[in-house]
């Protein structure tokens, strides 16, 4: 099991072996998703966003611009 100790800022050091699995380097973000209370995923924030195209699927109705603004 790797550790790392929280300073009093509230900041901790990644581990080396943990930043390179992965795959983060110095100014990379990171996300920590809470699966339950006290327990958290900590995982790397550097994908792009174009890989996402496709999660959701097609759209089910498509809206103008205009209708978004008078729904504003």
């Amino acid at each position: 099991m790797t550790t790392a100790t929280v300073t009093s800022k509230g900041q901790i050091t990644i581990p080396s072996k943990v930043r390179q699995s992965l795959h983060v380097d110095a100014g990379d973000r990171v996300e920590f998703v809470e699966l339950e209370p006290g327990q958290f995923l900590f995982m790397a924030a550097n994908r792009s966003v174009t890989e996402l195209k496709g999660m959701f699927g097609k759209a089910p109705k498509t809206v103008s611009i205009e209708d978004m603004n008078q729904a504003s």
